[in-house]
């Protein structure tokens, strides 16, 4: 009999904070249900106290959703406690996740305090949430810093105030894995409370080495029966586990004995409705969800895939969700056929005003283009639209070419009043973007600018992310377009957009 590994998704608390890649209501509301199709266990669906914003989306997911926990992240605050739990007041099933640092450097730096008064904080904080739901998960952040011995001390005394997973992380992706499957294996063996089944370890691993999916491979194979990961890896820094390579590392390996409820074949719609939402690409050679992760260059690699598909395929695309046969959409296809596409990929449209737009736009695309692809619809799909903005781009023109200075003009349509500058520049770039700041007449200062192309043809939607810093907050802006320049044009106005609202 297999044993059952529960999937404990947090893309929409560590992995949105990602500097840029925050969600609204709507769109978490859509990528929870998502997760909810694709079979995971738990959706951690914010952290109620950081803001407004998280709290009320803990609310709407938790009316959205049927059948999968949620989980709403507290530190060991009464404060925090309270709150969480006014957030999951509709929720079917509902957990509360709180915690507190249990490394030396944590308890000296952090909570300038000593380790006895850590476990005093730390059971009283389970026991507080015990009071309003059954299911309490207990965090020890910086397990991977902290010592065994000391670590089974926490863990034991939160199982006895009533904890009922615990969760060891190794919050700054530290660990070998070897160190960390030990790390497990004397927990398992030394707390009371987890070979009976009173609580479950869970871990929750990052990839600031690279070693975040063997990590948590590791825990699991010495008795973690919980795994904390995102969609696409995606999350601070480095990112999390990814949840897709995990469900197929069980998948493949079946000898294993380890089960999850992953309907694998819901893989490539989430990862691609979470990188459309999140204006986050995923990189070609990502593990399972990567556009190369099906694909065979080499001459040696293709004759034995002809020969064999085992030959150098573990896994079938099918089984991840990745259609062979795509419809290929073009000037010709119809709404059917939009709407059929985008629901392959994840994205539902009832709205039939909705869709007519987003086909507008489809249409307008697809006669720039041969073909549409994917990667271009899920742009299309998941770009703000700029109907409502008060500033919008009405017409750009640049005139740029080697031995030229390049000039560019641009029309702006602010709150229903046009406007019109020139400018020259070095590039048509850098044109476009100062004839736009001689309207806007606003001191932004450029941080980060970063464009990629969605796939390789040379009409090919590109996308472009910006970051720009106004009166000393940071805002981030996304454009899309088969022209880079306006493309560019379309980020920057983005960010103008958001300080100005």
């Amino acid at each position: 009999m297999s044993d059952r590994l529960f999937v404990f998704d947090t893309t929409l608390r560590d992995g949105e904070q990602v500097p840029g890649c925050q969600l609204n209501t709507v769109e978490k509301i859509q990528v929870a249900k998502q997760l909810e199709q694709l079979g995971v266990d738990v959706i951690e669906a914010g952290f109620p106290i950081s803001s407004p914003g998280d709290f009320n989306s803990v609310i709407e997911i938790s009316k959205a959703v049927t059948w999968p926990t949620i989980c709403a992240l507290t530190r060991a605050v009464e404060k925090d406690i309270d709150v969480a739990a006014e957030s999951l007041q509709y929720a079917k099933r509902k957990r509360i996740h709180t915690g507190i640092g249990t490394s030396d450097s944590h308890i000296k730096y952090k909570f300038n305090s000593n380790r006895e008064e850590i476990i005093e904080r730390a059971v009283a904080a389970v026991k507080y949430a015990k009071k309003f739901v059954d299911d309490v998960e207990f965090y020890a952040e910086d397990a991977g810093r902290t010592d065994n011995e000391y670590l089974a001390r926490v863990i034991e005394a939160v199982v006895k105030a009533g904890a009922t997973v615990c969760n060891i992380p190794d919050t700054t992706g530290y660990c070998l894995p070897q160190e960390y499957g030990e790390k497990i294996k004397y927990l398992m063996e030394h707390v009371d409370g987890l070979s009976s089944g009173k609580a479950i370890l869970s871990t929750h691993c990052h990839n600031d080495l690279g070693m975040a999916t063997a990590n948590t491979v590791s825990g699991v194979l010495n008795g973690a029966r919980q795994v904390e990961v995102t969609i696409n890896g995606i999350g601070e820094r480095a990112g999390n586990t990814s949840l897709e390579e995990i469900a197929m590392i069980m998948k493949c390996h079946k000898g294993l004995g380890i089960d999850t409820n992953i309907n694998t074949t819901k893989i490539y719609p989430a990862s691609r409705m979470v990188s459309s939402l999140m204006n986050m690409p995923v990189q070609p050679n990502k593990a399972v969800v990567g556009r190369n992760a099906f694909a065979h260059s080499s001459g040696i690699h293709q004759d034995g895939v002809l020969k064999n598909v085992q030959t150098y395929e573990i896994m079938n695309p099918k089984d991840v969700g990745l259609d062979d046969n795509s419809i290929v959409l073009t000037a010709r296809s119809g709404r059917a056929a939009l709407k059929y596409r985008l629901e392959v990929l994840g994205v539902g449209i009832d709205d039939e005003k909705k869709l007519d737009k987003l086909y507008q736009k489809f249409l307008a695309l697809a006669d720039r283009k041969k073909e549409v692809n994917d990667d271009d619809i899920l742009t299309l799909a998941g770009a703000d639209s700029s109907e409502n903005h008060a500033v919008r781009l009405d017409f750009l023109q640049v005139t740029t070419g080697m031995g030229v200075k390049s000039v560019a003009s641009i029309g702006l349509d602010i709150s229903n009043q046009k406007f019109e500058a020139a400018a020259t520049g070095n590039g048509p770039v850098d044109a476009a973007i100062k004839a736009l700041k001689k309207i806007i007449m606003k001191q932004m200062t450029l941080k980060e600018f970063t464009i990629q192309a969605i796939s390789k043809g040379s009409d090919d939607m590109g996308k472009v992310h910006m970051q720009v810093e106004y009166n000393g907050n940071l805002y981030y802006g996304f454009g899309a377009n088969t022209d880079i320049v306006t493309a560019s044009v379309e980020a920057y106005i983005d960010c103008i957009n958001k300080f100005r609202n």
